[in-house]
């Protein structure tokens, strides 16, 4: 078998190899596919967003230069204090950003101070502030034209948005500069529907404009410190922190895509979100701008498509190389199928002659089957039978314990009924009948008593039935305590007993209950065999869905000994003759059968202490 398994090692080997190629190569070829693809979905998306974005902001190109046109704005500049002309180009001001849609349009002078503003009447208006900072004043001012463009964020309000400066010249003289703001998250706000993420980058790599959140204000790659200086000398960025996006370049791909990586967790990403992963990066610088606007469209579509045709090639070569081991194993098939027909006609041959003899043997060894079933049928029947004889023989043993005593409580009201007929008769002689009759009443009631005793003793001796029924555990015990009345009362012995109320009431067969109760308390009784002031204590208590009764006795306890064997079979801690170390295993079989439990251990205050738990009925029958 080996030697076989070995021989087709080399063909294993060559399936896998086949395997692993065809799945490289139908991977390599999906995924430069879906890239080209991928590629020139790309390149759609980046000409819609930058014809988009550079008509978003060529739609306010012209707005800052009109302001030369307007006589009070030059006058303005040109006389510089007169407050009711800036009241003038104020409202002005106001109203033309309100109907431009701008964020802001303010005046400022050569000296870089802004004398007039659209939101003059707010708190945080901008008249009175130095921007002679900012690079959208200086150039414009330097150009003197309207060459002043920049992407910042306020000082005033921390609102980011694009400015528009364009220089205000009167006969050749620049007076001033005009500044139009412009909000761009409208802009912005289209580009979350799309589904491939697009940012737009300055020339320094930082993000000013993006389709998810978290990305903007990150940076595409580390600044420098002079770059980190020269933004927080111009407050461009109003001294935001500009962390990195976390963007890795993997490699180039040609046509100006690139695919790159954004880890997930990077300080411009929150940890949950999805936007991580490889993606393919295509660029655009974007005309009249410094900034760069790139679309990263996700790689995760690509490399699901990719494995799936990589796993079909694999599979579809598997199923060609099963395909030709099946037309092999057929070809030898129907040339061994010949040669097997005169084989199999032999082997049919030989199998009806070891039909019939299996037959024959199957015969004699389901007749000796059905022999063992019912002679070990017959042998459960006797063990049943010799164990019920073995819990009489219990009985009869205690019985036999119990005699003496019943005998000595039986004397004791022959003998009181021998003087009572004698003296009835001497009383009748003498006419007495009032005494005669008095002395036939306690005849008849020393009758009842010794009625009572054998009675019990005679209930106790009668074979059980084992049918289970529910028995009061209190009377079982006061039943119990009867039948060993004479011995409690020949060794002075103290019983308390204490019941639970109302009283429990327990499934199972009474006369083995008091079987196993009489064998608990006789024990209890032998074992304080001597002592002073002999005490048992007898309990019965409801625990759940169980009945508990403890006998405890105030003797020397178990020895370890004793404990481990405890209801083992003759098994005896009485002298020799006295007992057959029976009565604790017959006890703990009769417990069994009713589905409870027997143990025995020593009390924590001294003396031995046996529990037992048998379950309860599901109906309580209550007894006067």
């Amino acid at each position: 078998m080996p030697s076989r398994s070995l021989r087709y090692l080399p063909i294993l080997m060559l399936l896998l190899i086949l395997t692993a190629l065809c799945g490289f190569i139908a991977h390599r070829f999906a995924l430069q596919l879906g890239l080209a693809e991928l590629q020139a979905t790309g390149q759609h998306r980046l000409d819609l967003h930058a014809a988009s974005l550079e008509r978003e902001i060529g739609k306010y190109a012209f707005l800052p230069g009109t302001l030369a046109l307007e006589r009070d704005v030059l006058a303005l500049l040109r006389q510089g204090n007169d407050t009711r002309l800036a009241a003038q180009v104020n409202a002005y001001l106001e109203q033309l950003n309100a109907r431009a849609g701008t964020l802001s349009i303010y005046v400022i002078d050569t000296a870089g101070h802004v004398v007039a503003s659209s939101n003059w009447r707010g708190a945080d208006s901008f008249i009175g502030e130095d921007l002679a900072f900012r690079p959208y004043f200086r150039e414009a001012l330097e150009s003197g034209s309207s060459n002043g463009r920049f992407f910042g964020i306020g000082t005033t309000r921390g609102e980011p948005g694009y400015y528009l400066a364009s220089a205000l010249a009167d006969d050749a003289t620049t007076r001033g500069v005009a500044v139009i703001k412009v909000s761009l998250e409208q802009f912005e706000s289209s580009w979350t529907t799309v589904e491939a993420p697009a940012l737009v980058s300055d020339e320094n790599g930082v993000v000013i404009l993006s389709s998810v959140a978290d990305w903007k204000f990150t940076t595409l790659r580390p600044l420098d410190e002079a770059t980190r200086s020269a933004f927080d000398h111009t407050r461009q960025y109003n001294r935001r922190a500009l962390t990195p996006l976390g963007l890795k370049e993997l490699r180039e791909i040609g046509h100006g895509a690139q695919l790159v990586s954004i880890a997930r967790g990077s300080p411009g990403m929150a940890l949950s979100s999805p936007l991580a992963g490889r993606f393919l990066a295509q660029s655009r610088a974007l005309p009249g701008t410094p900034w760069t606007l790139t679309v990263l469209s996700h790689l995760e579509q690509v490399d699901d498509i990719a494995q799936s045709r990589a796993a079909v090639a694999v599979v579809a070569t598997v199923l060609l190389f099963m395909l030709g081991l099946i037309a092999n194993q057929r070809r030898r098939h129907l040339k061994d199928r010949l040669a097997a027909r005169e084989a199999l006609q032999t082997a049919h041959d030989q199998l009806e002659r070891k039909v019939g003899e299996r037959t024959a043997d199957l015969s004699s060894a389901n007749q000796q089957l059905q022999d063992e079933i019912a002679e070990r049928i017959r042998a459960e029947r006797t063990l049943r039978a010799a164990q019920d004889e073995l819990v009489q023989a219990g009985k009869l043993a205690v019985i036999g314990q119990l005699s003496t005593g019943i005998a000595h409580e039986l004397n004791q009201p022959l003998a009181a009924l021998r003087t009572l007929s004698g003296n009835g008769m001497r009383f009748l002689d003498r006419g007495d009948l009032a005494t005669t009759r008095t002395n036939l009443e306690r005849i008849a009631q020393l009758v009842d008593r010794m009625g009572r005793i054998t009675g019990q003793l005679r209930t106790f001796a009668h074979k059980s039935s084992g049918q289970l029924q529910a028995v009061p555990l209190c009377r079982a015990i006061d039943n119990a305590l009867a039948l060993l009345e004479s011995r409690v009362t020949q060794a002075s012995a103290a019983v308390h007993r204490t019941c639970a109320h109302p009283e429990p009431v327990a499934l199972c067969d009474a006369n083995r209950l008091e079987q196993v109760l009489i064998n608990l308390i006789g024990n209890a009784l032998d074992a304080m065999e001597g002592l002073d002031a002999p005490c048992i204590e007898i309990g019965c208590e409801r625990i759940g869905r169980q009945a508990r009764l403890t006998v405890r006795d105030h003797g020397p306890g178990l020895n370890e000994d004793a404990i481990q064997h405890l209801f083992e079979p003759f098994f005896t801690t009485k002298q020799a003759g006295v007992g057959l170390g029976l009565g604790l295993t017959i006890s703990a079989g009769i417990i069994r059968d009713i589905g409870g439990t027997l143990a025995g251990a020593n009390h924590p205050e001294g003396g031995a202490i046996f529990t037992l738990e048998i379950p309860l009925c599901d109906e309580l029958v209550h007894h006067d």
